[in-house]
């Protein structure tokens, strides 16, 4: 899926998932630098307003890809592996 088109999407249904508790959400990986191919999935970073569980977290990413459908990944900034975490936030585009 194109970078413009996910960040449209995402973008139109920001107070749905504000309303699932996001208070930011970041895209990164080959979606972010618009390399995507037709079975590439969306990487996401987000951040939650409220004390998340991990089915908060599943229930944000299940949202996603509904609206996308295609397959998503979906983390945390503090989740981020050290060995992983430069190469990932270098990419990093904020959509809300």
């Amino acid at each position: 899926m194109q970078r413009d088109r996910v960040l449209s999407i995402l973008n139109a249904h920001q107070a749905d998932l504000q309303n699932l508790g996001v208070k930011s959400l970041e895209i990164f990986g080959s979606v972010a630098r618009d390399e995507a191919r037709p079975d590439s999935d969306v990487d996401c970073l987000v951040e939650f307003s409220i004390e998340a569980s991990l089915f908060d977290l599943f229930r944000v990413r299940h949202y996603i890809k509904d609206l996308l459908k295609c397959e998503v990944d979906l983390g945390t900034r503090d989740a981020l592996r050290e060995h992983l975490r430069e190469p990932i936030l270098k990419d990093v585009i904020r959509v809300f």
